[in-house]
């Protein structure tokens, strides 16, 4: 927290050209804190933890559902309707196996001390 009000400090002085005596002594004192007394900054810890699980519980299923209608199903669609079948779903009743015949590969032997 210290070096993120650090950070904060020396970005305003480098856009504005002065410096905001607020998050500089905020700094100091979260690097005192964390330097004499780490224990003290525990509750904030914890504080601080809930409140990135409470957002991962927001705002995951929103940017998953958004990834998901927004690339994911238009994507599905316009294979389907282009009648694409890549994981070969589509049963065949008339097929012998699903088994992907291969034309051979590498010789055997070409595959010794690979690393």
């Amino acid at each position: 927290m210290a070096a993120a009000l650090a950070v904060v400090s020396l970005l305003n002085v480098w856009h504005s050209g002065h410096l905001w005596p607020w998050t500089s002594a905020l700094s100091a004192v979260f690097a005192l804190f964390a330097i004499a007394r780490p224990a003290m900054l525990h509750p904030l810890n914890r504080a601080w933890m809930k409140l990135g699980l409470l957002l991962h519980r927001i705002v995951n299923p929103i940017v998953m559902g958004l990834i998901f209608f927004g690339a994911i199903l238009p994507t599905g669609l316009v294979m389907r309707l282009r009648g694409k079948d890549p994981l070969r779903l589509n049963r065949d009743a008339g097929a012998e196996s699903y088994w992907i015949r291969r034309t051979p590969g590498p010789a055997p032997e070409s595959m010794r001390d690979q690393f």
